[in-house]
């Protein structure tokens, strides 16, 4: 095996709480029955899990702990022990505190010390990059295993009191579209047949001159009710309009380069918007041979933990010769995101 092979050792999640359904939270709020019939026809996200109970306002679990649950089953899935880590990374939007890194945090729960750590301050295509920061590290030779984290706790941007009959459409898609969760993986240079090696990954700022079409400011709502301007907002119309073409830019980018054609691709990992939107990705990918690996309309937008949750769920059903296509979006700056993988 030659040092720039990165194998996948393993992959797994963790959820907060038990899901929260569209006629739970429709309740809460206060919505009517057409509005809960609007979000499964035309959004398409069932459930979401989330750290923040509703009912008490009352944080139940923070992004380290998500993380280090969802840490400590991948490394004991892979055989690997906190002193056989080389390097942590974390990729999230959505850190517990400026300081200290929350990557630091979990790396101490896992009895993790003198090695590199490094957090990535992303959306969407924060694992990605966190992925490919670990596989970066891991080809100089220097290190030999990676535990590499992503996660997001988007309830920290509801408001539990909000009225969300007030709210335009760029708030309050916000309220049904994302949920919380993490997730890890184990990365490793070492010889480890069956396992998926990363052929090749995509990580591009293509944003110049384009408005965000996403905005999350610092602070979310339970930590600063009194603010005079909108936490979060989304232009839906414009990730409508640009993810379905960048998504099948970035499936032909990582097909090209890898000599692949579209059906030599196994398995499918698309981007996790919603149920209606991926759908609508997956139509226009031209991947029609390839398996789908779509938990979007279960668990909803779990950010940077949704590539975790896929390979979590594609890994077990891999064979030798498998062939793996993952593609994300990130709309707050407009984000290419992708990976190649397969088994050996």
């Amino acid at each position: 095996m030659e040092a720039s092979e990165v194998h996948i050792l393993s992959a797994r999640t963790a959820l907060p709480g038990e899901p929260l359904d569209n006629a739970a939270l429709a309740r809460h709020f206060g919505m009517d029955e057409l509005w809960e019939q609007w979000v499964d026809a035309f959004v398409g996200t069932r459930a979401r899990h989330l750290s923040v109970d509703l009912g008490t306002r009352r944080l139940r679990s923070t992004l380290a702990d998500l993380s280090a649950e969802a840490a400590a089953k991948a490394l004991a899935d892979a055989g690997v022990g906190p002193a056989d880590v080389d390097l942590v990374v974390l990729g999230t939007a959505t850190p517990d505190q400026l300081m200290p890194a929350t990557v630091n945090v979990v790396a101490d729960r896992l009895g993790i010390d003198g090695v590199p750590t490094y957090q990535l301050q992303s959306g969407c295509a924060g694992a990605f990059q966190a992925l490919e920061v670990g596989r970066q590290m891991l080809r100089s030779g220097e290190y030999r295993t990676a535990l590499v984290i992503g996660g997001e706790l988007c309830s920290r941007h509801y408001d539990p009191d909000a009225d969300l009959a007030r709210l335009d459409s760029a708030e309050l898609v916000n309220f049904v579209l994302f949920g919380d969760g993490a997730g890890a993986a184990v990365l490793t240079t070492r010889p480890a047949p069956g396992t998926p090696v990363v052929r090749r990954m995509l990580n591009r700022l293509t944003g110049l001159n384009r408005v965000p079409g996403q905005i999350v400011e610092w602070t979310g709502a339970l930590d600063r009710r009194f603010a005079d301007r909108s936490h979060i907002k989304e232009d839906y119309k414009a990730i409508e309009a640009s993810v379905p073409v960048m998504s099948r830019e970035i499936a032909d980018e990582l097909l090209d380069g890898l000599g692949w054609a579209p059906t030599d691709v196994d398995y499918l990992l698309p981007p996790q918007l919603s149920g209606r939107m991926t759908r609508r990705i997956v139509d226009g990918l031209g991947i029609p041979a390839a398996e789908e690996v779509s938990p979007v309309a279960a668990i909803a937008n779990t950010g940077n933990a949704m590539p975790f949750f896929q390979l979590e769920e594609v890994l077990p059903q891999l064979a030798v010769g498998d062939r793996v296509l993952g593609v994300s979006v990130e709309s707050s700056k407009w984000l290419k995101a992708g990976f190649a993988l397969e088994t050996v």
